[in-house]
């Protein structure tokens, strides 16, 4: 009897269930889509077997991209080693849905490993009812789960894209052709609005940015005069077309318009003169984004024609991988099927026919030279995609021999070798990548070297206001005890200004009091050593004539 066991791989964890009665369920494969809706029935058929929580966040992430680059990770490995049975009299099959993973276990363990059919339906079933067969595991923790690692893997695979230099060029081509398209639909619209008030302008002025801004200046061609000659000339670049426009307006058959309308078509010239300016700044942007991504390409043939050709095959990488016959076709494919169908003639070439080489060509040497054109574009896709350093070098020696290609089938003329010419570029490239490598040194060195100096000055700085700290520390202190001190000092001088005729008052209270009481032996020491003190304190400081006079008169009074 075969037992059926099914992985299935959750942002929680890894889930084994076991499934009964397969024969059966295989055999009744519409029942088993009915019954996957009812959880009920779906028990009954299904059982979880094992299963095996993820430890973090970032141990989910590195599963699930295991899972999706087909690699069997170490947590996986070690869980079906555990719970599958690998030996015994039941034959166990492994049921997984991507067969990219399938191969890989079977690779690993050697078992038999299923992913159609009913494996599918019972995934399906498995996936909504994941949270009921778990336990412990509720539908509201399921759905934080599914979306934190949904956001952790999209937000990785954005950040480690490899081709995200590429997506540049891609949107830039992009719109550089659409630019293209609006400024031609902008100015035929111009021309038609403009030319109901002066239709022979369209005949001398061809170009459609050059008839917007003449548009723009002209404005009512009644008003057109001498003066505005230079001014015309500066737009025209030609005193004869300036003369011509000039010599027109004068007998021009055109209708009169109003300000209003003139108003708005200057200002729809203004716009569509601006589009024209924004145009030429994306292709110098494309030009230099191409120059640092493909330089061998854009060097090859042109920054345009090798951003078309990144953005039809996706990437660079694509690109690189592609042989030359799909090179050489590629943006052809509608003329393509459409010969195979009809049994026709298939097309010579695709995006490149918009190289110069191919104009260059004569008609009979076209398809030939598209040939050799692509197998160069794909030397020089494969050198941009996988070299560390990207140069120019191998772009211009490659360029160099479709030239000499060329030559040849115009006069003849024998090109050199490949290997000749691939030595001198190998020579090249690697003096030209020794410069750049020194270069950066140079920069890294002096990065380094600014980076230290800021960090000193940094920390210079926090030393100072470490110091300023500690100063305006020390001072607060100072100016602290400078305070006490004045403080000591004006206590002193109150106690020194106090009167002697005051403290004899005090000394005559104290006398009466103990006069009175008739307790002047039980005074205590205390109270003498301040009578003392402060009769040495009136002894030291100088009395006036008039104080001894009564101090005398007090001793008779106390003798009587």
């Amino acid at each position: 009897m075969v037992v059926l066991h099914v992985l299935f791989e959750h942002a929680a964890g890894y889930a084994l269930f076991a499934v009964r009665e397969v024969e059966e369920i295989g055999m009744l494969l519409p029942q088993v889509e009915e019954s996957v809706l009812s959880i009920g029935k779906f028990n009954s058929m299904v059982s979880l077997a094992a299963f095996f929580p993820f430890k973090s966040a970032q141990a989910a992430l590195e599963n699930m991209n295991a899972i999706s680059e087909g690699v069997v990770h170490a947590d996986l490995k070690l869980f079906l080693e555990t719970n599958v049975p690998q030996s015994g009299k039941k034959k166990a099959t492994l049921g997984v849905s991507d067969a990219k993973i399938g191969a890989a276990l079977q690779e690993e363990f050697n078992i038999s490993i299923q992913t159609g059919g009913v494996v599918a339906e019972i995934i399906r079933g498995v996936r909504l009812h994941f949270h009921s067969l778990v336990k412990g595991l509720t539908a509201q923790a399921a759905s934080k789960a599914q979306l934190g690692l949904g956001h952790s893997y999209s937000r990785a695979k954005v950040k480690f894209n490899v081709n995200r230099a590429d997506n540049m060029i891609i949107q830039s081509i992009a719109l550089l052709d659409q630019l293209d398209k609006d400024i031609n639909t902008f100015s035929m619209r111009v021309r038609e609005w403009y030319g109901y008030h002066f239709p022979e302008l369209i005949k001398i002025v061809s170009e459609n940015s050059m008839y917007c801004r003449v548009a723009q200046l002209i404005g009512n061609r009644k008003e057109l005069s001498e003066e505005s000659l230079e001014g015309l000339e500066e737009v025209v670049m030609d005193s004869a077309k300036a003369q011509a426009i000039l010599d027109a307006s004068r007998s021009s058959m055109g209708m009169d318009i109003s300000p209003i309308d003139l108003i708005n078509i200057e200002r729809f010239s203004n716009r569509v003169v601006s589009l024209a300016a924004y145009r030429l700044e994306l292709q110098e942007y494309l030009r230099s984004r191409m120059s640092q991504v493909a330089p061998n390409l854009a060097a090859l043939i042109g920054e345009v024609v090798g951003a078309r050709l990144i953005s039809h095959a996706g990437s660079l990488t694509n690109l690189a991988k592609y042989p030359a016959s799909t090179v050489q076709i590629l943006g052809a494919e509608k003329a393509l099927f459409r010969a195979l169908k009809t049994r026709g003639n298939t097309p010579k070439y695709g995006l490149i026919f918009h190289s110069t080489f191919i104009g260059r060509a004569a008609a009979k040497n076209k398809g030939r030279i598209s040939r050799y054109l692509a197998n160069k574009c794909t030397i020089a896709s494969r050198i941009d995609c996988f070299s560390e350093v990207p140069t120019s070098v191998f772009g211009d020696k490659l360029r160099g021999q479709v030239e000499e290609r060329l030559a040849f089938y115009e006069t003849g003329e024998v090109p050199r070798k490949n290997l000749d010419v691939m030595k001198e570029a190998v020579k090249e490239a690697s003096d030209v990548t020794a410069e750049i490598k020194r270069k950066l040194e140079k920069k890294e060195k002096k990065r380094k070297k600014r980076d230290k100096k800021l960090l000193e000055q940094a920390n210079g700085e926090t030393n100072c206001e470490a110091e300023v700290e500690k100063e305006d520390a020390a001072g607060k202190k100072k100016k602290k005890q400078a305070a006490e001190e004045m403080e000591v000092q004006a206590e002193e001088e109150n106690e020194a200004e106090e009167t002697p005729s005051k403290k004899k008052k005090k000394r005559k209270a104290e006398a009466d009091e103990t006069t009175d009481n008739g307790t002047e032996e039980s005074t205590t020491p205390a109270k003498k050593k301040k009578q003392k003190t402060e009769a040495i304190d009136v002894e030291e400081t100088p009395e006036p004539a008039a104080s001894e006079k009564k101090k005398k008169k007090k001793k008779k009074e106390a003798a009587d």
